[in-house]
């Protein structure tokens, strides 16, 4: 079963079992996949709903942050509901071992000599890891691979 087949057969279950806060959540989700296929005209794929579900799981941290720093709690603790249904759909996080592993054979791969060929490590690295590891981290460590090289 695709991702996408599963997130509908989950929206009908949060229906069926009147868990409002969930179905909200998945309503959500599939209003921003249904907007992709219409915008782009395509059929979505597993790896284009790991990236809306992505986006939208870090639009849900960054409210967090800032409803914590305007003193909305309550707000804060609805986005942090919506974080825990959309992290269900993402794949296991890789560990450390395995994504500088990862690096180091995306810059072998590649050839990379130095801060230069970022962009190249990045693309193989990106298609490797999408939805499996933080690219924010995964990029630091890039560069830190590549300042060694």
């Amino acid at each position: 079963m695709s991702l996408k087949e599963q997130i509908t057969e989950d929206m009908k279950a949060a229906m069926r079992a009147k868990e409002t806060a969930k179905l909200g959540t998945i309503r959500l989700l599939t209003a921003a996949m249904k907007q992709k296929e219409v915008d782009e005209r395509i059929e979505l794929t597993d790896a284009h709903v790991l990236a809306i579900i992505e986006k939208m799981l870090k639009q849900r941290k960054d409210s967090i942050t800032q409803f914590e720093a305007g003193g909305r709690q309550d707000l804060a603790d609805i986005e942090k509901a919506e974080v825990s249904v959309l992290s269900g759909y993402m794949p296991a996080v890789l560990s450390d071992a395995e994504v500088q592993a990862v690096v180091a054979a995306a810059v072998t791969e590649t050839g990379a000599a130095g801060p230069q060929d970022m962009g190249k490590v990045m693309a193989i690295v990106k298609a490797k890891l999408a939805g499996r590891a933080d690219m924010t981290a995964v990029s630091g460590l890039v560069k830190a691979a590549l300042t060694k090289a």
